[in-house]
Formats: structure tokens, C-alpha cells, sequence
């Protein structure tokens, strides 16, 4: 990414009624950028009082923005979708220079979140009501209403992408939005805030509230926020689940992974390898849709030379970018010596990897491949959150289906197969929420719903497509009779 270095410093403020105006907190965070280790922003941490007055301006709007016809609340949006279009370069560099994505993986996020705009555009022609006369002069209906404030607490992976797997339905059908977005990525959400301002959304629909900890639980505690959705580690998402639920709202927080790729013995060499090495080194593996364990049955073990081979040619910089900061470079360090201390062999080592010369104060590791892992340790069974593969050998399918269904988490699994009675076996098998054949990385396409099971979801439903209008909306059940009927049943 060239012109890094002479990146402005930004200050972050919160958006508060349709202007971005400064915590009160008096505390702050400097935003520094993974490719550089430069200082690039400084975003406040909000008090609890800002966090007030940022859910004051979101009800005050939201009264009559739910009594607005959903065709008119699609105009705005529709004109936020031309230009995130028009500035979508710059909103990609913007992503990678705070995430530490190359900007492909940016502009991918950005198109993939457009997809969800796209879905939300079409609310107003897929969902009418219902009636229907249900005894002798008596008719029920139904009708889908908002559920006030909602809030969306977002991670530092996809700064773009996952706000906008919220909000544009969230917002579509009523609902004002808080956004609590990453400290570590404050940029883009400011940047999108001023887009749906410039779209034409009336203050206090769209807020942004930066924050740690207590602006998270200022949040979700506020009664006036209805809805919560979150995305991050499964530690949090369940403890951010918990506290909304306490509360008696609506909630789904979405955790982390340890992601199966099981390649069995007829497996296409070409596409499996391709795909398996896009998927655990994709994003710089800080996803929870990385595929980080290989579960080689039997002879399909002979792929992973090739794997190894194809990952080591990678290029910092080009091919795959930065990790988000060094506390995450340190721990995936310790955690890959753990795993040679358990026994496994490091055939392909990152934390040797040369940092781009045009980036080389940046937050780097190259690809890592662990071969053989033991089922059991912690580099088989817990989310490490960085470009480390773990190659797992077993015998039969049944070992390797034991093992995906032993996790505790089940975000995704995915198999590599010519043979359509092994993929039908792993698909019905699995307990993976999202399940992907001869596909690394199985993450749903609208009007598909995206979302996993076990540890890796906390709350019902899921995220995007329909899974977000039940997300962010609920039905109000209406019966009516007018008169008494002479030969009315016990309904009438």
C-alpha cells in the first residue's frame, strides 16, 4: 500500500445526533497502523454519560422513523450502497491501513457488506403481512415491527464487512442503530458514519460510540436498547450474550472457531490445496471462518508438502497482511512454541518471515504449518487467530467426523472429496453451523443467513438475510371480529 507513511492522524469522535462530537471521558487510545507501527488516529473512550447521550439522540429519532413506510426508509440506504460505490477505494484503504488487510481483502469486505445492502433494499418486497380468516368472522394478522434502539458491537477483523451485516437491515426495518465498533479500528466507522449522514439519514438513526469495556456495558445495559448484536471471541461473546439477556433483550452474539477442513484420500489435489491455503492464511487468518485444523484421512496426508510449498510462497505484503498488533504476534508465537513443546513439528515457520521493505515497522508473520498435531492439544482444539495451519492425522472419516463434532465450537467445516457419498456424509454428519464442500471458506451469499452453533453463537437465529429481519424485528399478532355469529365456533 503505497503513501503509508504519510497517512494524517485522525481524531475519532463519537456520532451523536448526525455530529461527531468528543467523549467526555478524558481518556483516549492511540490507533496505530499494523502495516507500519505508525500512529494513524486517536479515538476517545467514552464515558457512560456518553454512551447516554448517544442512546438519547437514537430514541428520539427512532419514534418516527418506525412510523415511516418501509419504501422511504430504503431511499437513504440506497444512496448510502452509491456511495460507499463512488469512495470505495479510498474506504478500502481506510480498512487495510487500520485492520492490516492487503486492500483486496478490503475491497472484498466492503463488496461482501454491499451484498447485505443489496438484501435490505429488497425488505420492502418480501415481507407483506399476512391475514387470514381463521373462523366464522374472525381474521388474524400479523405485522413486523422494530424493536427500538439496537445496538451492533463489532470486532477489529472486518471493519466495514460486519457493521454492514447489521445495520442496513437493522435500520430498514425501523430500528435506529448504535454501532460500538473496535477500538483498535475506529476509522472506517467514522468514515461510514459520514457516508449515512451524507446519505440523507436524519441524525440519531446511525450513531457511533467508540469505547472499551464499559462503553460495551453501558450499552447493553441502557433499557432502552432492545437488541444487541456482537461479534468477536467466544469468551466475550458469551459473557456481552449474558448481560443482554439479563436484561431481557434480544441478543446474538456470535463467537469464535476452530474451523475442520477434512481431505479425504480422492480429494482433488489442485483445488484442495488452493483452498485450504487461501483459507487458513486468508485475512492473515484473523477470521473466525479460517479453516486452522487439516484433517488428513489416510493417504491424503501426501498434500501437505504441496501446502506447505504453496504457503511459503506467499508475499508479505502483496498476498497476505499484517497481523492486528503486536500482543496478538506475541501470542501466537508462545502458542506455536506450546505446540513443539506437545510434540508437534514446525514444517513451515512465519515467525521467521521478512517484512515487506516498504512496510518493515508493521506487525508481520508469514504462513505456519504444524505437522503432525495431536488431537487434543491446544493447537487441534483452541482458536489461535492467526495464519497457523494444524495438520491432524487419522485413519477413517469416522476419526475425523469424531473430531469435528468433539469441538467445542462450531462455526464451520468443510471436506474435500470427488466423492459425492463422502461429502453427503460429512454434510448430514457435521455439527458445524456452516458447512462447506470442496469450499475452504463456507460463509453463506444473501439471502443465505451466516452463523454456527455450539460455542460459536450465543442467542437464537443468525446473522444477515432472513436471519437479520428476525434478528431485528418482531411480530405483532393482531386478531379481529366484528360481530357475534350465530353459529360461531369456540374461536368466534
Amino acid at each position: 500500500m503505497e503513501g503509508l507513511s504519510t497517512a494524517a492522524v485522525r481524531d475519532c469522535q463519537n456520532l451523536v445526533g448526525g455530529v461527531f462530537a468528543k467523549a467526555t471521558s478524558g481518556r483516549s487510545l492511540d490507533v496505530r497502523s499494523p502495516w507500519t507501527g505508525q500512529v494513524i488516529g486517536r479515538v476517545g473512550l467514552s464515558a457512560p454519560d456518553d454512551v447516554t447521550r448517544v442512546v438519547d439522540a437514537a430514541a428520539a429519532a427512532q419514534r418516527a422513523w418506525a412510523r415511516t413506510p418501509v419504501k422511504e426508509r430504503v431511499r437513504p440506504l440506497s444512496r448510502f450502497r452509491d456511495l460507499v460505490e463512488r469512495h470505495i477505494a479510498d474506504l478500502s484503504r481506510t480498512v487495510s491501513l487500520e485492520s492490516g488487510k492487503t486492500e483486496d481483502e478490503a475491497r472484498a469486505g466492503i463488496q461482501r457488506g454491499l451484498e447485505v445492502v443489496d438484501f435490505a433494499l429488497g425488505i420492502p418486497n418480501l415481507d407483506r403481512g399476512g391475514s387470514l380468516e381463521v373462523s366464522r368472522g374472525v381474521t388474524c394478522e400479523y405485522r413486523r415491527e422494530p424493536l427500538g434502539v439496537v445496538a451492533g458491537i463489532t470486532p477489529f477483523n472486518f471493519p466495514a464487512m460486519v457493521p454492514m451485516w447489521m445495520f442496513p437491515i437493522a435500520l430498514t426495518l425501523g430500528n435506529a442503530f448504535v454501532l460500538k465498533p473496535s477500538e483498535k479500528v475506529p476509522l472506517t466507522a467514522c468514515r461510514l458514519g459520514e457516508l449515512l449522514v451524507e446519505a440523507g439519514y436524519e441524525g440519531g438513526l446511525f450513531s457511533v460510540v467508540h469505547g472499551d469495556r464499559a462503553a460495551v456495558e453501558a450499552l447493553v445495559d441502557d433499557p432502552r436498547v432492545q437488541g444487541v448484536g456482537f461479534v468477536g471471541s467466544s469468551a466475550v461473546a458469551r459473557a456481552v450474550y449474558l448481560r443482554a439477556a439479563e436484561g431481557g433483550k434480544r441478543a446474538l452474539c456470535l463467537g469464535g472457531a476452530k474451523n475442520h477442513l477434512i481431505v479425504a484420500p480422492d480429494a482433488d489435489p489442485a483445488l484442495a490445496v488452493k483452498a485450504i491455503v487461501d483459507s487458513f492464511t486468508g485475512c492473515a487468518g484473523q477470521r473466525c471462518m479460517a479453516g486452522s485444523v487439516m484433517v488428513a484421512v489416510g493417504e491424503a496426508s501426501a498434500l501437505v508438502p504441496e501446502i506447505v510449498r504453496r504457503a511459503a510462497r506467499l508475499v508479505l505484503g502483496r498476498d497476505m497482511g499484517a497481523l492486528i498488533d503486536e500482543s496478538a504476534r506475541d501470542r501466537l508465537h508462545r502458542a506455536i512454541a506450546r505446540a513443539e513443546a506437545e510434540g508437534a513439528q514446525v514444517v513451515l515457520d512465519g515467525r521467521r518471515a521478512a517484512p515487506p521493505d516498504r512496510a518493515p515497522g508493521g506487525v508481520w508473520m508469514g504462513p505456519t504449518v504444524l505437522d503432525p498435531v495431536r488431537p487434543g492439544t491446544e493447537a487441534a482444539t483452541t482458536e489461535l487467530f492467526g495464519p497457523v495451519l494444524s495438520v491432524v492425522r487419522v485413519a477413517t472419516l469416522e476419526e475425523a467426523l469424531a473430531l469435528d463434532g468433539s469441538s467445542q465450537y462450531g462455526n464451520a467445516t468443510a471436506v474435500f472429496t470427488r466423492s459425492g457419498a463422502v461429502a453427503a456424509r460429512v454434510r448430514d454428519a457435521s455439527t458445524s453451523g456452516m458447512v462447506g464442500i470442496n469450499v475452504g471458506v463456507p460463509v453463506p451469499r444473501d439471502p443465505f443467513s451466516f452463523g454456527g452453533t455450539k460455542g460459536s453463537r450465543f442467542g437464537h437465529g443468525d446473522m444477515t438475510g432472513p436471519g437479520g429481519i428476525e434478528l431485528w424485528s418482531q411480530l405483532k399478532k393482531i386478531t379481529t371480529k366484528w360481530q357475534l355469529q350465530s353459529d360461531a365456533t369456540w374461536m368466534g
